[in-house]
């Protein structure tokens, strides 16, 4: 296993990278879109995102001034071992990322709002860990920012309802939520599970790249079935109309109980910012976004 100073500087530089740059499918998928928009405002719009692009990664800067909350999420081989505290070196590094890159502090108490100045708090970092055979070990970065997190929606429906119902909730949603999300957003959807669970796999379904299928070929042409709804929308870049509200849907779904269905919405907005990393040669190896 790499040794502690090794993982704390690849975190950091995971929270670097993903502050500063879009992974590369991410960006096409805006590329797409503006040149397939007619609306010269939304156009116009697309057009500035991937400027602001350009600039962000030319001088290194966060390509947001909302640089979101870290969540992290972990594949840890049950046969893998460090000799130091996982949590406090990620700790560590969001602490130093925050000064170096810089982050925006961002956690505060959900009471006094009282800013803990260092993108930690209670309960924070956001660590969520799968374990899994053997001793590989995989670490997946989302920064989440604000806007498209707060029109997260949990929706307890009838377990009887159809697919064509769970896409309503979706539509509404989108629909309710116009430019507040920062579109072209990214829906992620959580189909089963509980109500915490559907929520998770939401959210975890954001990291799947907009250029790789989803395996289930039902679920990749109920991805397809959505985007193209949603689209449907003329919401478009920022909410001020155009072709491309969304540019994909990913969904995760889980076994529930006979008596329920939770179906949870995740959004992302268009800084769609996540960064991995894996042991490889007995290193952490980034994957540059």
């Amino acid at each position: 296993m790499p040794p502690k100073n090794e993982f704390q500087n690849t975190i950091e530089e995971m929270l670097r990278l993903s502050a500063t740059r879009l992974p590369q499918d991410v960006t096409e998928a805006l590329k797409v879109a503006k040149e397939n928009e007619s609306d010269s405002i939304a156009e116009g719009q697309l057009g500035a995102i991937l400027k602001n692009l350009r600039i962000a990664r030319e001088k290194n800067a966060p390509i947001c001034q909302d640089t979101g909350i870290p969540i992290f999420f972990i594949k840890k081989g049950q046969e893998s071992e460090f000799d130091f505290d996982l949590k406090k070196v990620i700790e560590e590094s969001i602490e130093k990322a925050t000064e170096s890159v810089p982050l925006r502090p961002n956690v505060v108490d959900p009471l006094s709002r009282k800013n803990s100045g260092n993108n930690l708090g209670e309960k924070h970092p956001l660590i969520h860990i799968e374990t899994q055979p053997g001793k590989g070990f995989e670490i997946e970065l989302m920064l989440k920012g604000a806007g498209s997190e707060n029109w997260s929606r949990l929706f307890m429906m009838k377990p009887t309802s159809s697919k064509e119902k769970i896409k309503e909730k979706v539509i509404q949603t989108v629909k309710e939520a116009g430019g507040q999300t920062c579109p072209p957003i990214i829906i992620g959807l959580g189909i089963g599970g509980t109500s915490e669970k559907a929520s998770l796999i939401a959210k975890k379904a954001l990291l799947k790249p907009l250029n790789k299928e989803n395996e289930n070929d039902e679920l990749a042409n109920f991805e397809k079935e959505i985007t193209e709804s949603v689209n449907e929308l003329g919401v478009g870049p920022m909410g001020l109309g155009g072709k491309t509200t969304a540019l994909g849907t990913r969904i995760e779904k889980a076994g529930c109980h006979t008596a329920s269905l939770p179906v949870a919405i995740n959004f992302q907005c268009w800084a769609a910012r996540r960064a991995k990393a894996q042991i490889k040669d007995d290193g952490l190896e980034i994957e540059v976004p």
